[in-house]
């Protein structure tokens, strides 16, 4: 079995597509679509026919699809999160993806990161930045 990790936005697939190969290094492998979908085209209200059906896209050594839909909410409850090797490069990330967007924990060091951040982009995905500390082995 493998999770992989489907990311639903309303009308914005695209340009978060294209946001995340810019700042994140991501990689388009395919996007499908509604208006290549085979037979007759019934689209649910709301929906462009020159939408996102279906993304693949990978983001470091992850695999992510996406897609838009005519009902996409900010998921509230699961964050994508990004370990980096470098203060820096969290700075970065973190300056970038919070642009237009919504800052729940300001990046800072804590007990058990060089630099911790989470946050809400402005497409409406939900991200942690972290640039961990080694942390002793429980016993």
């Amino acid at each position: 079995m493998k999770v992989n990790t489907y990311l639903n936005f309303p009308g914005t697939c695209r340009q978060a597509l294209d946001f995340y190969a810019k700042h994140l290094g991501a990689k388009t492998l395919i996007i499908s679509t509604f208006d290549q979908m085979p037979g007759p085209q019934n689209l649910p209200p709301g929906l462009d026919k020159h939408g996102v059906m279906h993304s693949r896209f990978t983001l470091g050594d992850t695999l992510i699809m996406a897609s838009d839909g005519p009902k996409a909410e900010p998921m509230r409850s699961a964050y994508l999160t990004l370990s980096v090797d470098s203060n820096e490069e969290a700075e970065r990330i973190y300056k970038a993806l919070t642009e237009g967007g919504e800052v729940f924990m300001a990046m800072n060091e804590t007990f058990f990161a060089h630099r911790f951040g989470q946050f809400r982009d402005k497409f409406g995905i939900n991200w942690m930045v972290i640039h961990e500390k080694p942390m002793p082995a429980r016993s």
